[in-house]
């Protein structure tokens, strides 16, 4: 049995920036019944709120909730009815400065300028800096089309270590590249999971729809959890039955 199963967000629990559905908020309210349950995604917190916290029902147990915004730099809990933030590792101005320049000087290298944007398409979080190609607001028809086999973004990818060696450069959700402090990505994020929960990692299992070299969620592969990997959130919506009915079933 798992004590703690783990999620990505975008692609797996929830469409690209959309909110999670009655049902999989439900399915997540099942599954805090039987494990902690962990959210760890590119997202910042408002992200996440929107997303999931705000989306869950009344009866979800959210002290066995862990939100891991940003690829798991920063960590909230539910305390005495609130969100609070545990810890966040920040970008140093100058840190931001750098990356900012290196994603100009990508974007302008790799050619990849789509013909239509909607809103910014680089966005400051604190602990991480997130690209969004066609920009943060974009309708979800036209992400899923963009870059739907990643090759777009592991040019930009493959370009930005080049620029920006020592930091974290990951692939996630529909056209985003995450940039976070070096050694930070979700492998460095569940690694202080398993510490503050007091959970071996062995005890731990992590899902997600990006595991697969260069995507934000093949560091918990690499890092040897359990994994699944998923084609969507309909898929998760499955195996997350699954698991309360193995649990359940001891």
């Amino acid at each position: 049995m798992k004590k703690i199963v783990a999620f990505d967000l975008d692609g797996t629990l929830a469409l690209s920036k959309q909110p999670l559905t009655d049902e999989m908020a439900e399915l997540l309210a099942q599954l805090l019944t039987v494990a902690q349950v962990a959210v760890i995604s590119g997202g910042d917190w408002p992200q996440f709120d929107k997303q999931v916290a705000s989306r869950l029902p009344a009866h979800a147990d959210l002290s066995r909730l862990w939100m891991m915004p940003t690829s798991g730099a920063k960590l909230y809990l539910h305390n005495d009815g609130k969100w609070e933030t545990i810890y966040a590792e920040l970008f140093t101005e100058e840190q931001k400065r750098e990356i900012l320049d290196a994603f100009d000087a990508a974007l302008s290298a790799t050619g990849f300028t789509p013909e239509e944007t909607w809103g910014e398409r680089i966005e400051d979080r604190g602990s991480q800096i997130t690209f969004s190609a066609l920009g943060q607001q974009a309708p979800l028809h036209a992400k899923e089309i963009w870059d739907p086999d990643f090759a777009k973004r592991k040019v930009i990818q493959a370009d930005l270590l080049k620029r920006l060696p020592g930091v974290s450069i990951n692939l996630g959700g529909a056209t985003s590249v995450d940039v976070t402090q070096p050694g930070v990505d979700k492998a460095w994020g569940l690694k202080r999971l398993a510490e503050r929960s007091g959970v071996a990692e062995a005890d731990m299992l992590f899902i997600g729809d990006a595991i697969f070299p260069g995507g934000n969620d093949y560091p918990a592969k690499a890092m040897g959890l359990d994994t699944v990997c998923v084609r969507d959130p309909a898929d998760t919506a499955n195996v997350i039955t699954a698991i309360v009915a193995c649990q359940k079933a001891g």
